[in-house]
């Protein structure tokens, strides 16, 4: 064949040549940047291995580095700890001993205008409950861990900065980029250590330091759009993709920007004028259950698609015999892709070769909650056993949304579903039918449930990435779990029996929640009736828009889909507020100038200076919670005051 006849055939050898040239480059950068390729020569353990009695008990990697351990401590074993560890430690909030458990207590009821409705607080029942609760979480989503991570492709920047970090600790001698990696993850943890450290000093007071800084002006700070120098949330952003930062913000815009503003005008006709900015019949009513509403309607929206997706699998596999312990997902096969990198191929076939089968996981859900049916109404007697069945009907699918919303934002909303249960039983029951407890406990349950289940997937994104065994971190999530079961408990009634005057305002230890918590169930027991007017009305609207916004987004495609932002990010800034939503939006303004720079160093050092932010400012909490307890508190408080009310201060310092 000639040179004229290939190019008439549509074949240039010189077009063909400069593809190849492309493709190999390609390759050269992406084995360059593989982080899978570093650890290419090193063994895998099994998933047994990868719980030794080791890790549990002893400071593994200085015995390393001493000589003293025969089989090298694997970055395998490190995750299973920090697996074991982060849930022994998330029982400390999900147990409430700060909100619902402690809002139970006599001691709180005395701040409320009902001091009947209490229970005695008693270590036994405390630890009963929570082994009882703390474990569905674990089960409920355990069948979705590959949608959610593989799939779906969630980010998890909390599970993802920890993976950095343990790769980072277990890099082998000689890998080059690697290196580098770990020398700039430690240069930003560094500082961002260093920068928290920095700003406690200027702490000493409510509302003092620079997360208070109004830096965009004080009519903005007082609608939570300020940016508050969290080294954390910058490097969120950084690993957020952008569409995920642009709808917290656009989020944060409609609701701070547009809505509260326009709902606080009409004070005194939708709601009475002399509530306080908390109170639940009055504007944080709007604001609680609109963000509710819209994560409901982008979860249930994704839950159910899964779900379909999920039955369409499982009678292609019936229909073909090919029946097999794996969850069915959206396009059946479980083969890896070829266009997938090097990295992902290799983490995706051992993230799915260790099956958690689902019967296992359904087996244990159904057990757990016949149990907690059977055994809670004897700690409780005003919640019935069909509340708790109605609970953990709903409960997968609430789970469901809070881990996806977690993969997404970094935010969990445990506390917020814990509300939700506190108004769904509490009207249910009634305050004549003991509706103060039951909403409590039903609070309780839902944020162990759902606050475990995030918890998890975050834990199985830092498997992903190190390689390990999802059996194996589910193993030590359950050890973990269980620990924390018993050691928070134990420490929060050290506390309770140490300190008189817990709870009392004007304390050392005031725990205002708990009287959130309290005084939100008194209004719970009401009825949704308490809620204030065009609330309702306002939840149905914004669950549409949710659902609507998802359909749209599926039925245009992935080429403009990428452009629709997400509700369930919207939806958070809804309650929380903006200034986060600024944080991770300069992270993301970072990291696109960057790529313009220079792609190629941002693509290597980005996620190392990400995970380095994001794990220095978290580690400042240990030594500044050392610091409160010890009772050693900030020298100054820097706060910003307008114009006038300086010069008020100034004529009252000087009268």
């Amino acid at each position: 064949m000639g040179k004229n006849e290939r190019e008439e055939n549509g074949f240039d050898p010189e077009n063909h040549n400069q593809e190849e040239e492309e493709e190999k480059k390609k390759q050269l950068k992406e084995e360059e940047h593989s982080v899978e390729r570093i650890f290419e020569n090193q063994e895998v353990p099994s998933w047994r291995k990868q719980l030794t009695l080791r890790a549990f008990v002893t400071w593994t990697k200085l015995l390393q580095k001493s000589g003293l351990l025969r089989q090298p401590f694997t970055r395998q074993e490190n995750t299973v700890i920090q697996t074991c560890v982060v849930a022994s430690s998330g029982i400390a909030f999900s147990g409430g001993f700060g909100s619902y458990l402690f809002a139970m207590s006599e001691r709180i009821a005395k701040q409320s205008t009902d001091t009947l409705n209490f229970k005695k607080l008693s270590l036994g029942w405390i630890i009963g409950f929570l082994f009882i609760v703390s474990f569905l979480g674990l089960f409920s989503v355990v069948p979705l861990r590959k949608i959610m991570i593989i799939d779906f492709k969630l980010t998890y920047p909390s599970g993802t900065a920890t993976a950095h970090l343990i790769n980072s600790f277990h890099t082998p001698q000689g890998a080059k980029l690697a290196k580098k990696q770990v020398r700039e993850l430690g240069k930003f943890f560094t500082f961002s250590f260093l920068w928290g450290f920095f700003q406690w000093f200027y702490t000493a007071g409510d509302n003092c330091g620079f997360a208070s800084f109004p830096s965009l002006g004080l009519k903005a700070f007082d609608n939570e759009f300020y940016f508050d120098f969290s080294a954390t949330y910058v490097g969120v952003g950084m690993i957020c993709p952008y569409i995920i930062n642009i709808s917290v913000l656009l989020g944060g815009i409609i609701s701070w920007g547009l809505m509260w503003p326009l709902i606080e005008d009409r004070k005194g006709d939708w709601y009475p004028a002399d509530l306080g900015p908390g109170s639940f019949s009055g504007i944080q009513g709007y604001k609680v259950f609109i963000a509710i509403a819209m994560i409901l309607g982008d979860g249930l929206y994704n839950f159910l698609k899964v779900l379909s997706r999920t039955l369409l699998g499982l009678f292609h596999q019936l229909r073909y015999k090919d029946v097999s312990s794996e969850l069915p997902v959206a396009g059946h096969s479980s083969d890896v892709s070829s266009q997938l990198s090097y990295d992902d191929k290799r983490r995706t076939q051992l993230f799915l070769k260790d099956q958690i089968p689902i019967m296992f996981a359904v087996g244990g859900y159904v057990a757990i909650a016949a149990i907690s049916m059977a055994t809670l109404p004897h700690i409780f007697h005003q919640l019935k056993w069909y509340y708790m069945l109605v609970i953990y009907i709903f409960a997968p699918t609430l789970a469901f949304c809070n881990a996806y919303g977690c993969g997404l934002t970094d935010w969990s909303l445990a506390s917020t579903y814990g509300k939700l249960a506190i108004f769904t039983i509490g009207a249910w029951a009634g305050a004549a039918h003991g509706g103060v407890l039951a909403g409590l406990a039903a609070c309780g349950v839902m944020m162990n449930i759902v606050s475990t289940a995030s918890d998890l997937m975050q834990d199985f994104k830092t498997g992903y990435l190190t390689l390990a065994s999802p059996r194996s971190m589910f193993v030590s999530q359950i050890i973990g779990t269980a620990m924390g079961c018993v050691i928070s408990p134990c420490v929060f009634w050290l506390f309770y029996k140490a300190f008189n005057d817990l709870g009392q305002p004007g304390s050392q230890y005031p725990a205002p929640y708990a009287v959130v918590y309290r005084n939100m169930v008194l209004l719970a027991v009401k009825g949704f009736s308490s809620l204030p007017k065009n609330c309702l009305l306002l939840c149905y609207v914004f669950f549409g828009v949710a659902i609507l916004i998802n359909l749209i987004k599926d039925l245009v495609g992935k080429k403009w889909g990428r452009f629709i932002p997400l509700p369930m990010a919207m939806a958070i800034p809804f309650y929380i507020g903006s200034y986060f939503a600024i944080d991770m939006c300069v992270g993301s303004l970072i990291l696109f100038v960057w790529e313009k720079i220079n792609k190629a160093k941002a693509d290597a050092f980005a996620p190392a200076v990400a995970s380095g932010l994001i794990c220095g400012d978290g580690i400042w909490t240990l030594p500044a919670s050392i610091l409160a307890l010890a009772g050693v508190k900030p020298p100054i408080c820097m706060k910003f005051l307008s114009r006038g009310n300086n010069a008020k201060v100034d004529a009252f310092l000087g009268s």
